[in-house]
């Protein structure tokens, strides 16, 4: 993950115990989640809207092809 071994992740989960407090660190890890959550999901429905105009465009363009060798006929 990231390149993060055990001692890493250890040491970045007590700085953040040290900054935030113990009744905060709840609140900032739901939303540091809740912000991941929103991040991943704008992402995938960017990637599906390009796989959409790429299925859109391949169909545009099959059907230029068609129409080309139905001309050249």
């Amino acid at each position: 993950m990231f390149g993060l071994g055990a001692p890493e992740l250890i040491l970045i989960l007590i700085l953040a115990l040290i900054i935030f407090g113990p009744g905060k660190l709840p609140e900032v890890g739901r939303a540091l989640g809740k912000g991941i959550r929103e991040f991943k999901n704008a992402t995938n429905s960017v990637t599906e809207e390009i796989k959409e105009a790429a299925k859109i465009d391949d169909g545009n363009n099959n059907s230029d092809k068609e129409k080309a060798t139905r001309q050249a006929s």
